[in-house]
């Protein structure tokens, strides 16, 4: 199946800015959202999505659904391997490191394990107790594990009624949806890990991006699939949108905060809720990108450094996961702790353990072989 460059290099600019935004850097603010409001998180996990609709729609068409449900199995088991040794990793080291030098941030972000550490263990492993900046993986797996189910049916049935779906749960998880399901684990389930404590990322909210991602990435396989066009007058109103939403983002005196200290309002665009306003923004930048990108890309030099990390996008995401929690670890989460030529010195050596991770893991995370089955397609 031939390789998009352009994704890849397109995954490999969201790790980049995922990096610089962890990294408690000066350049932490100004690049955050750089785009509008819209951050490289919402980029990865729809790039991702995509990914995934391409590869394993082309599986199932070809091979047939239980070929294309076991890619997945494989998948899941391989990212789940690596959120377990990230998890290992700071409950063992980073936690150490920060209890010695007594680091607030390290002790922050593991504080439900340290005081609860067997039930911690357990209940991170199991996906349910999530720190910060470890909570994108579990919702990749969670996301994964419904992907061949959803597939399968709109390989069958079509994409309406899954969008539709995707978009109800979405517009639900808007209104206390999250809270609600957590209500019920915790009264009949008896789920003891505190709510704050699962991850900070709307999962039934995300599952919409997800969805979506993988319905456009599977229907470049249809049959009748044809480019994507958009009218002069829907690209016209997608670029006065971006345009402003750069605009209000690095102008606005509340900076990423859009509306200051609303709340209620600040939830239109909030991230981990994936606000409806985010999502306007977020649409109106992908319409950009779809109808511009190419020719963009024809234009420019190809810079493969990020191409590499965006095809070992996994390897390359558990690296900087790595050299984030050490820096903490070390340095705590102060933007200043450093000089600005601290700054570029750590970025730099970031920026270079991450590309060699993705140079050494080379050829370690590519997608499943779909080209050596039959031209006709199996049925689904």
């Amino acid at each position: 199946m031939k390789r998009y460059w352009e994704i890849d290099a397109l995954r490999g600019l969201m790790l980049v800015l995922m990096t610089v935004t962890h990294l408690p850097t000066r350049l932490t603010d100004p690049l955050g959202q750089p785009f509008g409001f819209v951050s490289a998180a919402e980029g990865f996990v729809l790039l991702s999505a995509f990914v995934a609709g391409l590869v394993y729609s082309r599986i199932g068409y070809l091979r047939g659904v239980d070929s294309m449900r076991q890619a997945f199995w494989r998948r899941v088991l391989k990212v789940y391997l690596c959120q377990a040794a990230i998890l290992l990793f700071l409950f063992t080291v980073i936690a150490a490191v920060g209890l010695h030098i007594d680091q607030p941030a390290v002790k922050n972000l593991v504080s439900y394990y340290l005081a609860e550490p067997r039930e911690g263990f357990l209940f991170g492993l199991l996906l349910i107790y999530e720190p910060a900046l470890l909570d994108i993986l579990p919702m990749y797996i969670f996301f994964m594990l419904l992907s061949p189910w959803v597939l399968a049916f709109a390989m069958r049935h079509g994409w309406t009624w899954v969008m539709v779906a995707s978009a109800t749960v979405w517009a639900a998880a808007q209104f206390g949806l999250s809270e609600w399901v957590y209500g019920l684990a915790e009264r009949y389930l008896g789920v003891p890990v505190p709510f704050h404590e699962m991850g900070a990322f709307n999962t039934y909210a995300w599952q919409f991006l997800w969805f979506a991602g993988l319905c456009i990435g599977a229907t470049r396989n249809g049959p009748e699939a044809r480019p994507l066009r958009f009218p002069a007058w829907l690209l016209v109103l997608a670029a006065g949108i971006a345009l402003y939403g750069v605009y209000w983002r690095h102008t606005g005196i509340n900076g990423q905060a859009p509306f200051g200290g609303d709340v209620e309002l600040n939830l239109l665009f909030d991230k981990w809720q994936l606000g409806p306003l985010r999502l306007v923004n977020l649409v109106a930048l992908g319409i950009l990108a779809v109808r511009f990108g190419p020719w963009l890309m024809r234009r420019i030099p190809r810079l493969r450094w990020l191409e590499a990390m965006g095809s070992a996008s996994l390897p390359v995401f558990c690296a900087h996961l790595v050299a984030v929690l050490l820096v903490l670890a070390f340095y705590g989460d102060s933007q200043t702790a450093r000089p600005w030529w601290g700054d570029g010195l750590l970025l730099l050596a970031v920026f270079s353990g991450m590309y060699f991770v993705a140079r050494f893991t080379r050829g370690a995370d590519v997608p499943p072989p779909a080209d050596d089955v039959p031209s006709e397609p199996a049925p689904a």
